[in-house]
């Protein structure tokens, strides 16, 4: 009988070596739908991860990205859950303009004071959460955020300083730990654009407007830092714009 328990012991550590020599590993990404995160995607599933996505619907004004999210999915064939959470931006995170309709998202640059008005509160932490718990079910071993250099100016949720918390506190939450990754956080987003270019991301599949109209606005700040990344990547953006 030890025998036998020995066998199955190193069977399974074989299969985890060959898992790993295959590149199976699983992840699981927070895929919004944007150019940053659906980088990432095709960026991980280039290493070779079995990638996981999860989409969270928390009454976000631009609720649309989510679309282009699931579209990116079938496209590389990767499984997409997405998640309601419409209740928080109804009734715990309203004080945003991404979430609320009694506050007109402000145009301009990323930069200026008013596009704090953008910041839905501890949203970062709260879709990590739940990415995590995602994680410790599906056995993965890594969850994968998009997180740039220049979100770091108006998001708290991040800041390397963040990244780095929220590591460690998912590392502790299970008896098997999981990994956060952000490889983006000392990217800019022309840098992560170059990166896509490169991997072939299919980017009139991404949707980055704060506004959720039928065509980008092109003014806020979201739709700006997107046509300058572009720019400085001289690539043409595929998407159309008002």
């Amino acid at each position: 009988m030890g025998l036998y328990v020995k066998l199955v012991a190193y069977f399974v550590i074989i299969c985890h070596v060959w898992d790993m020599s295959h590149g199976l590993a699983k992840a699981v990404i927070i895929l919004s739908g944007g150019v940053d995160s659906t980088t990432l995607l095709y960026e991980i599933l280039d290493q070779g991860y079995d990638v996981h996505t999860l989409s969270v619907n928390y009454n976000q004004r631009h609720v649309k990205e989510l679309e282009f999210a699931q579209k990116t999915c079938r496209k590389l064939n990767v499984p997409h859950k997405v998640i309601d959470l419409s209740v928080l931006g109804r009734e715990l995170l309203h004080n945003s303009a991404l979430t609320s309709e009694d506050i007109e998202v402000p145009e301009g640059h990323y930069k200026e004071e008013n596009m704090k008005l953008t910041v839905v509160p501890n949203r970062n932490m709260i879709l990590l959460s739940l990415a995590a718990g995602y994680a410790i079910s599906i056995g993965a071993e890594k969850v994968f955020y998009g997180a740039h250099l220049g979100d770091h100016v108006i998001y708290p949720d991040c800041r390397k300083v963040f990244v780095d918390a929220m590591r460690h506190a998912i590392s502790l939450a299970d008896w098997r730990p999981v990994e956060l990754e952000a490889p983006y956080l000392n990217l800019d987003k022309k840098d992560i654009i170059v990166r896509g270019k490169k991997l072939g991301v299919d980017y009139s599949l991404t949707w980055t407007c704060y506004k959720g109209g039928n065509r980008a606005c092109g003014k806020c700040g979201a739709c700006r830092e997107r046509l300058e990344a572009f720019g400085g990547a001289k690539i043409a953006d595929p998407i159309e714009y008002d």
